[in-house]
């Protein structure tokens, strides 16, 4: 994967697992909100949930890596998109403080941002990387849950639940969620490597 579509992402991207020293990194690779909007494919006079089918559809038909990527980032940007300025900055704090390691801060800027927009899936995303971060797992899949349910192809978000459910020793439920992501979009070089590794231990995917 080339690029932070989401924090869990990245997290993969980075060859990360909760524990790991490079996993408090993944914070940096987050989009600023708003900030990759003029990046990537766009396409005029459509909505926000037409773009993102428009770009789902880029990602599994792409045989250019340049295609997939554009597609990746403006993915993110548009998934980062809250609708509201006030979200927005608020999320530019928390991703500060992620970036200063200050969990407990940043957890409390999202509780703030999921009281006003419930709906908001990057939200959840986002606080689910935090108890991510904090070694938190059952908050953390808690908050991937409703993500997913929000929406459910947001393959940062089944990257993160793979990982975790791997972590801990979920190894058959995580091939199946690690395939799901794939399924998704095909261009994650490190869920593709995560399966290769499962696949290689034997291990045989599950439906959950």
């Amino acid at each position: 994967m080339r690029i932070a579509i989401a924090v869990f992402a990245a997290c993969l991207a980075l060859g990360a697992l909760p524990g790991s020293s490079a996993l408090a990194a993944a914070s940096d690779a987050a989009p600023k909100p708003g900030s990759l909007r003029e990046t990537g494919p766009t396409v005029d006079n459509l909505t926000r949930d037409q773009k993102i089918d428009a770009l789902l559809d880029t990602l599994k038909t792409a045989k250019d890596d340049s295609v997939a990527t554009q597609a990746e980032v403006s993915l993110a940007a548009l998934w980062m998109e809250s609708g509201s300025p006030t979200v927005d900055l608020m999320m530019e704090w928390t991703l500060a403080a992620m970036k200063a390691k200050n969990y407990p801060l940043a957890l409390d800027y999202l509780d703030r941002i999921l009281t006003l927009r419930p709906d908001y899936a990057e939200g959840w995303n986002t606080r689910a990387t935090v108890y991510f971060l904090s070694d938190d797992f059952g908050h953390a899949v808690v908050d991937i849950k409703e993500v997913l349910r929000l929406e459910p192809r947001h393959f940062g978000a089944l990257s993160g639940l793979g990982a975790i459910l791997r972590e801990v020793g979920k190894e058959k439920e995580a091939l199946a969620v690690f395939q799901q992501a794939l399924a998704v979009d095909p261009h994650l070089d490190a869920v593709k490597k995560a399966i290769d590794d499962l696949e290689s231990k034997g291990v045989a995917g599950r439906d959950l």
